[in-house]
């Protein structure tokens, strides 16, 4: 199984049951079948936990970090090579910043890119992109 960098929107589209939940969920299947844990940046993981947290008060946010400590998933932790590969990618592709880094990590990897997020469009050249349907 390839290396798997989750964007954010992939896990909320889980979460909240948005197109391309399925996907996401075969994509744990096979995680774990593999025992090859799936990555999200420590950015967009503070992204997932906030707009849990934002939806669903604290009981969102426990439900994020449950969910993380018992599915296939590492937070990657950010450093100096990251950062500087994120703010190259956000400047030339004028991404979000958390985009960025998800984007990086995926590259750092040389990793595909689960994402339902069309702002990476740009870097179809780049990195492998999975578009959530």
């Amino acid at each position: 199984m390839k290396t798997t960098v989750l964007d954010a929107s992939a896990l909320l589209a889980m979460f909240f049951g948005q197109p391309g939940m399925e996907q996401v969920r075969d994509l744990f299947h096979k995680a774990a079948d593999a025992d090859k844990p799936m990555l999200i940046s420590a950015v967009n993981w503070a992204e997932v936990l906030y707009k849990m947290q934002h939806k669903h008060g604290k009981e969102g946010w426990e439900t994020a970090r449950r969910f993380e400590h018992s599915m296939p998933l590492d937070v990657a932790p950010l450093d100096r090579e990251l950062a500087e590969s994120a703010a190259h990618l956000k400047s030339e592709h004028y991404l979000g910043l958390a985009d960025a880094f998800a984007a990086a990590l995926a590259k750092s990897k040389k990793a595909e890119l689960v994402t339902a997020d069309t702002e990476f469009k740009p870097l179809k050249k780049e990195i492998e992109i999975v578009w959530l349907k």
